[in-house]
């Protein structure tokens, strides 16, 4: 496989940043485009203006908030949305949305916020990185080319968010989700973004809450690009993209991305085509 690259996108509600979106596809022409917080119902999502750039686009969203999508060059593959298990939810399914791309397997996330340490929302927050776990057991291996991408909402490092002392008691950088989460990845994933840029002051998510955040480079790093080990070793370069961040009508989040080069081919049994359509 020649180069392909895989990028990450919390747009905060894909139709009030659509041009936002489609500027940055033209611009950068990624094979895999995640989205997460389209805030819109499948009935009302913009696939039109996907398929006009030459993406195909699975998507399951609710009206308002939640709601994931994938826009993808080349066959999309294997879709499915939420776990599969016994606890799945609706909102399950707008938050977890998976498929194949030329051989790679793609898990797009927008993980539960959790609102506070103290709210039932936090443990359903970490019971929905055992969850992950599981599904990752259960579906797939790590020695198969898999992008796990998404919004986390866990920084995972003190480096990951501008003050580690005084945020550590916040659900996104939580001691708590940072064991979930490192528990999920020892299962065999890579940060990609780490294994090419190291060191503080990279950021994705800038709060509007928080005057000048973006200038004054107040952020934290909750949205991810991980591989399993014979997909990271392709990778050549990865790249926070904060244009988007700065531009009218922003997300409060930026852009990932990550370039591979020499993808290993995965299993591509039992796959059946499909076409830009609700998941």
């Amino acid at each position: 496989m020649e180069r392909f690259r895989a990028a990450t996108f919390n747009v905060n509600s894909v139709r009030a940043r659509l041009p936002v979106v489609l500027g940055w596809l033209e611009r950068h022409g990624p094979d895999v485009l995640c989205l997460q917080e389209t805030k819109v119902s499948d009935a009302d999502f913009p696939a039109g203006a996907f398929r006009r750039l030459g993406y195909e686009v699975v998507f399951r969203g609710m009206k308002g908030y939640n709601g994931v999508a994938v826009a993808a060059r080349g066959p999309v593959e294997a879709v499915r949305t939420g776990f599969g298990d016994p606890e799945d939810t609706p909102e399950d399914h707008a938050r977890l949305i998976r498929l194949r791309v030329r051989g790679v397997d793609v898990v797009n996330t927008y993980v539960p916020q959790g609102r506070a340490a103290d709210h039932p929302l936090f443990r359903y927050k970490l019971r929905w990185f055992d969850r992950l776990l599981d599904l990752f057991r259960r579906e797939y291996r790590p020695e198969r080319p898999l992008l796990w991408c998404g919004d986390l909402n866990v920084a995972p490092e003190p480096a990951d968010v501008y003050a580690p002392e005084r945020l550590a008691g916040h659900v996104c950088f939580h001691p708590e989700a940072r064991a979930r989460l490192a528990r999920v990845t020892a299962w065999g994933l890579v940060d990609v973004f780490r294994r090419h840029v190291p060191g503080p002051g990279h950021y994705t998510f800038f709060d509007y809450r928080v005057r000048g955040a973006l200038e004054r480079n107040l952020g934290w790093r909750i949205d991810h690009v991980l591989a399993t080990p014979p997909l990271a070793a392709a990778s050549v370069a990865a790249f926070i993209d904060l244009e988007p961040r700065r531009g009218p009508r922003p997300s409060d989040h930026a852009v990932l991305a990550a370039d591979f080069e020499g993808v290993p081919a995965g299993d591509q049994a039992g796959t059946s085509p499909t076409r830009s359509r609700a998941a």
